[in-house]
């Protein structure tokens, strides 16, 4: 059995690892419900909201023969594995968030790929010219791969708090594989746009370019090679994936890219093999950080530390809110706050987040004192963007100048899924291959993409900007924005969301709570609402009905015009009501749409009780705020961080 070592942040998964969160039980006798792309479901005894109508319904009917929400989250993501390969299978990574209704605990598995011990911190420059590459020459390319943490997180995840063993949880996805599933116009469309990646190596256009075509809507997909891999994995545990025939497949591919001698279609750059070897496929190890926290108007907010920086970012702003009664406020300043709010928690981010941030730096950023002042603004008057990052050493001035927004990620893609069971168990976990397609390289004879994870780093230190803690390193994690958010009233759930999409995530979490809660939109509403997304930028992004809508009002307090974007994120969430009511949610309309189930359905439709009551603080004087404990610099505090740290 492989052995789970963790660093120094770890411990509290380990003590739960001899026996499961919930014991398993007998079936319920539940009819099963007909399958259904409902973005919404309202009832009782379980809930799962995928983007997949078919992963969906698995995840649901695992819930109704017995199992929890661990092994219907695992039994999911699995699935979609199969129907959603462009966005997350085990050729990736994601962090992972369970609330525990036994103990009241919140734990966060992290298993974000890791770098090989090849990487340097040039790994992206190309030696010929000194510049880094360009982003699809680097995407396109053994050097992006990332060491995949997926399959040991389900695994991980079921000997800790699940009821089923892994093969049990892959049986669902292998079914799906083998039996097929009918292509939709959003696998179609991401096909087509990756047509000319897909065409350049043969396992993945043999795979998703028949006839050298993306399959037609209403046509059957199959990959019976991911079911034999799921097989293998299955009759011989993780084991063949991290230390035999899969990952021994995996390093193959990463150091000779299985290129066609006859592609159909031109690709400009070189395609460029990496370092990846099996070594450091059987030195991969998860972490089981301690979760973010943060007390926001009644409500404990907890979501995913480093190397995510979403729970950090989406805390900080939070944090910075609560300084504003913003459920009183007229709605454009509270619109131009949530923005406000944003940017400065993504100026720190860029600044200060990546894997090795000392704990001691994400505390004072989640600190009440660091958003007092951070929070000096008034509702009416937008702030600058770009605006500066925060001085951590105290007393809080902006320790550098403002710089352009950087380091976010660049794929939009990503997925995401929300379960909860009879007994009150959580699951929101949020998986991903980086990009749509991820490197667009399939491992041949084995079914599924590998990662272009590694494109997640800082290409290079910006000239004239403080040291990046997210440039790359041997070992090291790429920082990510995926926000799996688990919020607790008085020690219960009341809402479990994330979303894909890139370093939008942060700010799509971000606004479906500050939607949920400060507006009180009914938890569909506060999904489906028009977005935008303020990262630090003078131009910020925003879906063209919140264009429309909120504008004009907002450039007119201060905030920089907004550029139009299709859409932003596809969220998830389930929110905890009276009488264990649960309402289950997926989008209506993005990528597609998703879908949503409960194991007994009701029939009336969802409602939106009132928060409890929510009392903003006092926006506190910069002198009345008390002096930092810190008093080490940041770059102090780096030069001794290590990524076991964070």
């Amino acid at each position: 059995m492989r052995a789970y070592r963790v660093g120094l942040t770890a411990a509290v998964v380990t003590a739960g690892l001899a026996a499961p969160a919930t014991p398993m039980v007998a079936a319920e006798q539940v009819a099963a419900p007909p399958v259904s792309s409902s973005s919404t479901a309202v009832g009782h005894g379980g809930a799962v909201a995928t983007v997949d109508a078919t992963a969906t319904a698995v995840g649901r009917d695992v819930l109704r023969r017995g199992g929890n929400a661990v092994d219907a989250a695992v039994a999911a993501a699995a699935t979609l594995g199969v129907t959603e390969p462009f966005s997350a299978g085990i050729g990736g990574g994601g962090f992972f968030v369970y609330y525990d209704a036994r103990s009241g605990r919140v734990h966060t598995i992290d298993g974000r790929e890791s770098a090989p011990a090849s990487t340097r911190q040039d790994t992206f420059v190309d030696p010929a010219t000194g510049q880094p590459y360009p982003f699809g020459e680097a995407r396109i390319s053994g050097l992006s791969v990332g060491v995949p943490g997926t399959l040991l997180t389900w695994e991980a995840a079921l000997r800790a708090w699940g009821t089923r063993s892994l093969a049990e949880s892959l049986r669902p996805a292998i079914r799906v594989a083998d039996k097929g599933f009918a292509v939709d116009a959003t696998f179609r469309q991401q096909v087509r746009d990756n047509a000319a990646v897909f065409a350049q190596f043969a396992p993945t256009a043999q795979l998703f370019l028949p006839d050298g075509r993306a399959p037609e809507v209403g046509s059957t997909h199959r990959n019976p090679d991911l079911a034999d891999t799921y097989r293998l994995i299955s009759r011989r545990g993780v084991n063949a994936f991290y230390e035999g025939p899969i990952g021994a497949d995996i390093a193959a591919t990463v150091q000779r890219p299985p290129v066609t001698d006859t592609p159909t279609r031109p690709w400009p750059h070189p395609i460029r093999p990496g370092g990846l070897t099996t070594t450091d496929l059987a030195r991969y190890e998860l972490r089981f950080p301690a979760p973010t926290h943060s007390d926001y108007r009644g409500y404990d907010v907890y979501g995913m530390s480093t190397p995510s920086s979403g729970g950090t970012a989406v805390g900080e702003a939070l944090n910075i809110m609560e300084r504003f009664d913003l459920s009183r406020t007229p709605p454009a300043e509270a619109l131009s706050v949530h923005l406000d709010a944003s940017a400065l928690a993504f100026a720190d981010r860029n600044a200060y987040v990546g894997d090795g941030t000392h704990p001691r730096v994400l505390r004072e950023l989640l600190s009440d004192q660091y958003a007092a002042t951070r929070g000096e603004f008034e509702p009416g008057s937008a702030l600058p963007k770009p605006t500066a990052p925060g001085n951590l050493a105290g007393p809080y001035g902006s320790v550098h100048p403002a710089m352009p927004a950087t380091g976010g990620e660049k794929g939009k893609s990503t997925t995401n899924l929300t379960v909860a069971d009879r007994w009150g168990n959580v699951v929101e976990y949020t998986l991903t291959i980086e990009q749509t397609g991820g490197n667009a390289m399939v491992v041949p004879g084995r079914g599924f993409l590998l990662n272009n994870e590694l494109t997640d780093f800082s290409f290079v230190q910006q000239a004239g900007a403080p040291p990046d803690p997210n440039l790359p390193a041997p070992g090291k994690r790429p920082r990510s924005s995926m926000s799996p958010t688990i919020v607790l009233n008085d020690g219960k759930p009341f809402l479990a969301v994330g979303s894909p999409g890139g370093a939008t995530i942060i700010t799509t979490v971000l606004q479906i709570l500050f939607n949920r809660i400060d507006r009180n939109m009914p938890l569909p509403e506060a999904v489906a609402a028009p977005r935008a997304s303020q990262r630090n930028s003078n131009t910020p992004a925003a879906e063209p009905a919140f264009i429309a809508d909120h504008e004009s009002e907002l450039v007119a307090l201060g905030q920089p015009a907004f550029h139009s974007v299709a859409e932003l994120g596809a969220a998830t969430a389930i929110e905890f009501q009276d009488q264990r009511r649960l309402v289950a949610v997926a989008e209506p309309t993005r990528r597609g749409g998703g879908s949503a189930a409960v194991l007994r359905p009701v029939p009336d439709g969802p409602y939106a009780p009132a928060p409890p009551t929510m009392k903003a603080l006092p926006r506190l004087p910069t002198a009345a705020i008390p002096n930092s404990p810190m008093t080490d610099t940041h770059a102090q505090l780096m030069a001794r961080a290590s990524p076991a740290s964070s």
